[in-house]
């Protein structure tokens, strides 16, 4: 199964990783192009370097975005936020701090390949904070459970895909999508605003989930994942126009809507998890948070490179968790551990009990 990145009419935008950083094989529509959509102030978006009007520049530019186009050197992708839990009947919860980095580079396409493009080779790593202390935890007592959990990181090694002037092709399903649609040339949703270039994506996603529940009661409550992901990037204008730049820094915003986390072992319990963060990307890694790189050097140091070679397959978090993890037991006869419904206040009750006139 390939990554989320590979969709039908419009490949997922990730951060410089993707990560989502954070999906599989999907049976979803993506909206991350202009696709049958009009292109305003266009000649705003025509540049000294690079017309973002064509697929050749759009491709230009993802590259420099992403990896660095010298094909050398490594681009470093860093996100910081929250995690919430999201439950009917109550207030959005916030539940833990998030903090990430990936590290990417390009190589040329392989032969017989169709170019002009690149390969993008990738690894990244998502760990999980304290709220008050902001340091990385590996356990986590949930709340809604009163129950304390091994905490999972994120760890996708690797995360690769291919940059040309078409989108990539959609995923074969493990063979059983054997059609072949037709190629989507590469537009992005830029717009110019004076000095300052945005992009935005998102993608809705709807897929069979790498946790069946029946095999995994505590960690996956559906056999469907429903995934939303939504990025902003800001760029320099006269950044990207610079012919002389190989690699472009943004920042910007990464928020994605998910089923729970499998580790906080909510089973069927209703609700989501949701991550609200800032994103961005840069040339020097001493650019990323210090304590994530110090986390990092101790427990997965092999997260501070980017892969040298391009590797096959790209899964996501979802199957690495599934391929290194195992299900948590539940004695025979027990129930499922589920979170307790919210409790209503009692003018609700009251309102909503009151026998109509």
């Amino acid at each position: 199964m390939e990554r989320r990145t590979f969709l039908q009419a419009g490949a997922a935008i990730g951060m410089g990783s993707g990560i989502t950083l954070i999906g599989s094989a999907e049976a979803g529509a993506a909206s991350s192009a202009r696709v049958g959509r009009p292109m305003k102030d266009a000649a705003s978006l025509k540049g000294a370097a690079l017309d973002l009007t064509t697929p050749a520049g759009n491709r230009e530019a993802w590259a420099r975005l992403l990896g660095n186009a010298d094909m050398k050197s490594t681009k470093y992708g860093w996100a910081q936020g929250i995690v919430q839990g999201v439950r009917p009947g109550e207030a959005n919860r916030d539940l833990m701090g998030f903090t990430m980095l990936s590290c990417a580079k390009l190589i040329p396409l392989a032969e017989g390949q169709e170019g002009p493009g690149y390969r993008k080779v990738l690894r990244e790593i998502g760990l999980y904070t304290d709220l008050k202390s902001g340091e990385i935890i590996e356990e986590w007592k949930n709340p809604y459970l009163n129950e304390t959990v091994k905490v999972v990181p994120i760890a996708n090694d690797p995360f690769n895909h291919t940059i040309t002037n078409f989108y990539p092709a959609p995923p074969a399903y493990g063979g059983l999508n054997r059609a072949a649609p037709p190629k989507v040339p590469f537009m992005l949703d830029w717009t110019r605003r004076g000095d300052t270039l945005n992009m935005m994506s998102h993608i809705n996603l709807f897929y069979p989930s790498a946790l069946q529940p029946r095999q995994w009661p505590r960690e996956s409550g559906q056999p469907f994942s429903q995934v939303t992901e939504m990025f902003l990037y800001n760029i320099d204008w006269a950044e990207m126009q610079d012919k002389k730049r190989t690699s472009v820094e943004y920042h910007g915003v990464w928020a994605r809507s998910t089923p729970w986390l499998p580790w906080m072992l909510m089973g069927p319990t209703s609700g989501h998890a949701q991550y609200y963060t800032q994103m961005g990307a840069v040339d020097d890694i001493n650019k990323i948070d210090r304590a994530t790189l110090d986390y990092v050097q101790k427990h997965h140091p092999k997260y501070l490179q980017a892969p040298a070679t391009w590797e096959d397959p790209s899964l996501s978090s979802l199957e690495w968790y599934a391929k290194e993890q195992k299900p948590a037991p539940v004695a025979a006869g027990e129930a499922i551990p589920r979170a307790p419904d919210p409790e209503l206040p009692a003018w609700f009750k009251a309102m909503t009990q009151r026998p109509p006139s």
